[in-house]
């Protein structure tokens, strides 16, 4: 007598492998919705603007500290913020009368390593002609803004940059 066995073979359908899938598929996009990560990368850049910000107002106190307590370069006192620049060698302004690299060379490598910059707009080339860090070799546009309320209201100096995660607020940080 010959008995014969009987092989049963466990593996998967289709259907099963599908349904499967299909939860893995929603999950991944659960999470995907929850995590959010351009946000992310907005509130990593937003933080990096923050620290910068401070890092150049904190040089820009030493300096003034180191110099009995007078400003770098041109800082305007009235009217509109003047673009901070990473100059290279010599600002090339298109308005002589206004140095749009409001006295970072002061600043950088003495009182902070480098002149910071924007980090998802400021820019590693030359600015294009038409901005007010124009140059074809020598300035670069960091995105950072300074001002000072002059001696009336005690030298008070105000850096921002614009936030990524509220456009149009700024990010200021005034001592």
């Amino acid at each position: 007598m010959r008995l014969s066995i009987i092989k049963t073979k466990s593996a998967f359908t289709l259907i099963e492998l599908l349904v499967v899938i299909g939860i893995l598929t929603v999950l991944l996009a659960i999470v995907l919705i929850a995590i959010n990560p351009a946000r992310q990368f907005s509130q990593a850049n937003d933080t990096q603007r923050r620290s910068d910000v401070n890092a150049l107002l904190n040089s820009v106190h030493q300096y003034a500290a180191d110099n009995k307590g007078a400003l770098p370069g041109s800082i305007p006192t009235s009217g509109a913020a003047a673009k901070l620049c990473k100059p290279v060698l010599t600002c090339n302004d298109p308005d002589p009368a206004i140095d749009y690299c409001a006295g970072t060379t002061a600043l950088a490598p003495k009182y902070v390593a480098d002149i910071p910059r924007d980090p998802k707009d400021g820019t590693i080339a030359p600015a294009a002609n038409t901005s007010s860090c124009a140059a074809t070799t020598t300035a670069y546009d960091t995105k950072y803004t300074i001002i000072s309320t002059g001696a009336s209201g005690g030298n008070r100096i105000t850096v921002c940059a614009a936030a990524e995660i509220t456009p149009p607020t700024n990010i200021c940080v005034t001592r």
